[in-house]
C-alpha cells in the first residue's frame, strides 16, 4: 500500500496559524527531543520508528499490529473530541519527528489535511477499502460516516491496512506484523460474532438506537439496529431545538425504552429527550476516545463490548 495524503477542509484562519507554528518548530527540531503537550520527553534511548494516529482508539489497534517492534504515539489524548481537534505547537513538533502518521480519513479529522501540510512524512488513511455509509442528513448529507471503526469487521480492514504500512516502513519485521494482525483480527471476528448474537436477543421493538451522535451506522448495521441520533457528526456539539423535537418525536412514536449518549460530548441534550418521554437514558457509550487505564474502556475490543452490553442493558430495561 503506496503512502500518501489524505483530503479535508481547508480553513484559512487555521491553516496560516498551524503554519507559522510548525516552520518556527521546524527550524529547532534538528537533534532535539520530542517534547509532548505535558512536558515529557520521548526516551531518547528508544529508537523504535514512531507510528503518530490521530486518536486514541487508532493508537491501541495500531499497537496491537506492531507489537514491540514499533512506538505508537496517538495525537489527541484520552477522552478529546476528534472532530474538531485544534493541533497545538507540540503536536506538530510530535509530527515533525514521526516515521508514519495514521488517519482515519472518511473527514473525520477535518483538521487533518493542514496538520501534515508542510511536514515531510509519509502517512496512510486505515479506512481505505471500507464500504462506506453515507450520512442522510444536516450539513453533512452525502458524505460518508467517519466511523467506520465501530463495526470490528471494518476494523479488520484498518488492520490489513495498518500491517501493510508497517511492513512498508519496517520490512525486516513484516512477519511480525502479519502474525501479529491475523492474531488480533480473529479476536475482532470473536467480538463481533458475540455482540451482533447478544444485539439479535433484541425484541424488534426495542431494536431502535438513540444516540447523540450518529456515530453508529455501521455497528447498527451488523447488529440489525435502527438509528436516530440527535447529530450527524460531533462538529458543532450543540443540539437545535429542531434536531431535539425530531427526537422527542421519534421516541414517542416507537416507544423507545432508553437514549444513550457519546462519552466526548455533554449529554445535556439527550437529557431533554428523556425529559420529554418515557423513555430512560441508558447510559454513556465510547466511540471517539478510549478511557484512561483502569476506566471502563481502556482498549478497543472494551469499547465495542462495552457499548454493546450498555446498549443491551438500556433497552432491555436492565439499567432501571
Amino acid at each position: 500500500m503506496g503512502m500518501r495524503a489524505a483530503t479535508g477542509r481547508t480553513h484559512t484562519a487555521r491553516t496560516t496559524m498551524i503554519a507559522a507554528a510548525a516552520s518556527a518548530l521546524l527550524l529547532g527540531l534538528a537533534g532535539c527531543t520530542a517534547v509532548s503537550d505535558a512536558g515529557a520527553t520521548t526516551d531518547p534511548n528508544d529508537d523504535r520508528p514512531v507510528v503518530l494516529t490521530t486518536f486514541t482508539v487508532l493508537a491501541d489497534i495500531a499497537e496491537n499490529v506492531a507489537g514491540d517492534n514499533l512506538r505508537v504515539e496517538s495525537i489527541t489524548k484520552v477522552g478529546a473530541e476528534i472532530h474538531g481537534y485544534e493541533p497545538t505547537p507540540g503536536d506538530i513538533a510530535k509530527a515533525a519527528e514521526a516515521d508514519l502518521i495514521l488517519d482515519n480519513g472518511l473527514n473525520l479529522e477535518a483538521w487533518f489535511a493542514q496538520f501534515v501540510d508542510g511536514l515531510d512524512v509519509p502517512h496512510v488513511v486505515v479506512s481505505d477499502g471500507v464500504d462506506t455509509i453515507n450520512i442522510a442528513e444536516d450539513a453533512y448529507e452525502g458524505l460518508p460516516n467517519p466511523h467506520a471503526w465501530m463495526s470490528p469487521l471494518n476494523a479488520q480492514i484498518y488492520v490489513d491496512n495498518m500491517e501493510a504500512a508497517f511492513a512498508e516502513l519496517d520490512p525486516e519485521n513484516a512477519a511480525d506484523y502479519a502474525a501479529n494482525a491475523e492474531a488480533y483480527k480473529a479476536e475482532l471476528q470473536l467480538v463481533n460474532d458475540e455482540l451482533t448474537a447478544e444485539l439479535a436477543e433484541l425484541p424488534t421493538s426495542q431494536r431502535a438506537l438513540v444516540s447523540c451522535e450518529g456515530a453508529f451506522s455501521y455497528l447498527a448495521r451488523d447488529a440489525g439496529l435502527s438509528e436516530h441520533y440527535l447529530w450527524a457528526v460531533n462538529a458543532e456539539q450543540q443540539s437545535t431545538p429542531r434536531q431535539i423535537a425530531s427526537v422527542i418525536e421519534f421516541v414517542r412514536d416507537n416507544d423507545v425504552p432508553a437514549v444513550f449518549c457519546e462519552s466526548t460530548v455533554s449529554d445535556r441534550a439527550m437529557q431533554q429527550v428523556v425529559e420529554a418521554t418515557d423513555t430512560t437514558f441508558g447510559g454513556t457509550l465510547y466511540v471517539d476516545s478510549l478511557s484512561e487505564e483502569g476506566g471502563p474502556v481502556p482498549t478497543y475490543l472494551e469499547l465495542l463490548r462495552h457499548d454493546a452490553e450498555t446498549i443491551i442493558a438500556g433497552l432491555t430495561g436492565a439499567t432501571e
